[in-house]
């Protein structure tokens, strides 16, 4: 048993990944899954098609890898965060469709939380904000609208987790309901720096707290998959929510390392120890990892709409057939002509915060065409990201701007993209030699719990670079252009 098995439960699919015993990718097995809009604003995922696709990922790469399931050490689960599981606690079958974190239902319920004075205990305790992104306000809903929600919870028939949780449910037919410290942390429900579910936030929405997961280091024992569903009893030994994994995977160990993650979102994380930084600019303190019963935390920037930009070229506008073209388009965009894209599809994240802001798009001209609109939607994200590392280079004193910064996920592939991202920060952008850092987070993990993997030291050394971008562009233009971003920006947000 020399190899790990990777679950990574995504957005919009979910993937099994299979390491072998030097921690390079043996396998890889993707499923996409249907997303639901049913109101505007409103994102759901069917939990039992979540559910299929994982398990049929997990077998389908174990077979592509030429392994039989009893060659597989340990499983680690790395999953979108935030997102809102309610199961029959006998059956295991959903109560409801997953609420997915990009969900914005509960927009007005956080108002009423901010006017009464609420929002101070949740930062004070939990290190976020009262927004509807995270997951106690969309508990809640599933608890105020599903008939007898409430009162089934309250008597234990049902239970709460995110999809971490829900997975080692089902893989460990019921026999664990647990989580890890990361994806605790970002429920809104979990004081980080006492380690345990806030009674004062329950209370005040009504969450029987029986219903909450236990919570375990992000290395531990969270169960045993029963060997009826992938063909071998094997242990779940790593679990963290995704941008931790990926955190966990670029090796940012040490105060002050940033990574920044481009998948359907953007996700940036700023290293800051042991402990907990309060921001002054509106980011997130969350947990980055926690060994031994000891959290090192982390600041944290969240741009809702990154990769998903590029989806919607694709499937909203239909002006490209796969995401890979955005390159070239954007190469051949008229340089003269400058769009500014604000991708505020469901509301704008850090710094802004504004769950009624919504996208729009500047500098149109009659010659604007789709490879200008391809452009803007990949600058969108390189001016999110310089928002964010500003924010943080405001709230960490010991110089985390002008840094390097480590990026992977599916965008950081475009060599145009984080070309312009490094010359917009005006800073060296690293991309790793394995870019699935954050299935690779997590296979680390679990591949160190079981003992086939090294120590943190070791795995830190591994580390690979495969390419630096340097910026090349004039700090004067750099400066213009980020205050037409900013221009921009202003005119979408929803107060002005």
């Amino acid at each position: 048993m020399t190899h790990i098995l990777a679950i990574d439960q995504g957005t919009t699919s979910s993937r099994a990944i299979v390491f072998d015993p030097g921690m390079n990718i043996a396998s890889v097995a993707q499923q996409e899954f249907t997303q639901h809009f049913p109101k505007s604003g409103w994102v759901e995922h069917d939990v039992d098609e979540i559910w299929d696709s994982v398990v049929a990922t997990c077998r389908d790469a174990i077979a592509k890898a030429g392994l039989a399931a009893g060659d597989i050490s340990g499983i680690g689960i790395t999953n979108q965060r935030e997102t809102v599981v309610v199961w029959d606690a006998e059956s295991g079958a959903p109560i409801h469709r997953a609420v997915v974190w990009q969900d914005r239902r509960t927009a007005d319920f956080c108002a009423e939380l901010r006017a009464e004075g609420f929002e101070e205990h949740v930062i004070a305790t939990t290190g976020l904000l009262l927004d509807p992104y995270f997951s106690s306000t969309k508990l809640k809903w599933v608890l105020d609208h599903i008939d007898g929600a409430r009162e089934r919870a309250e008597r234990g028939e049902i239970l709460f987790g995110t999809v971490d949780s829900y997975l080692i449910w089902k893989l460990t037919g019921g026999a664990a309901h647990v989580t890890d410290a990361t994806n605790a942390a970002r429920t809104m429900l979990y004081d980080i720096r006492k380690g345990a579910w806030d009674a004062t936030i329950c209370e005040r929405f009504g969450i029987p707290m029986a219903m909450l997961p236990e919570v375990h280091d992000s290395a531990a024992d969270f169960g045993v998959a029963d060997a009826a569903i992938l063909g071998a009893a094997i242990p779940i030994l790593g679990v963290a929510g995704d941008q931790q994994a990926a955190t966990i995977g670029q090796a940012c160990f040490e105060p002050g390392m940033m990574k920044s993650t481009y998948g359907t979102g953007c996700f940036a994380l700023l290293n800051t120890g042991a402990d907990p930084v309060r921001s002054e600019n509106r980011l997130l303190t969350t947990i980055a990892y926690q060994f031994e019963g000891r959290p090192t935390y982390a600041l944290e920037g969240s741009i809702f709409i990154a990769g998903a930009v590029v989806q919607w070229l694709r499937d909203g506008l239909g002006v490209i057939g796969a995401a890979p073209e955005t390159q070239a388009m954007a190469e051949g965009a008229d340089a003269g002509h400058e769009l500014y894209l604000v991708p505020a599809f469901t509301g704008l994240g850090a710094p802004h915060w504004d769950p009624e802001a919504r996208g729009a798009i500047f500098g149109l001209t009659r010659n604007s065409g789709p490879a200008e609109f391809a452009r803007a939607a990949l600058e969108s994200v390189g001016f999110q990201t310089r928002d964010l590392l500003d924010a943080m280079q405001a709230d960490w004193k010991d110089g985390a701007a002008g840094g390097v910064l480590r990026v992977d996920g599916g965008m950081s592939a475009s060599d145009w993209t984080m070309q312009f991202l490094s010359d917009i920060l005006g800073a060296p952008v690293d991309r790793p030699r394995i870019l699935e850092t954050t299935a690779l987070g997590v296979a680390w993990l679990a591949g160190m719990r079981a003992g086939i993997y090294p120590d943190q030291q070791g795995f830190a050394a591994n580390w690979a670079l495969e390419r630096r971008f340097e910026p090349a562009l004039d700090a004067a233009e750099r400066d213009r252009r980020i205050a037409g971003w900013r221009d921009a920006v202003r005119r979408t947000l929803s107060a002005g």
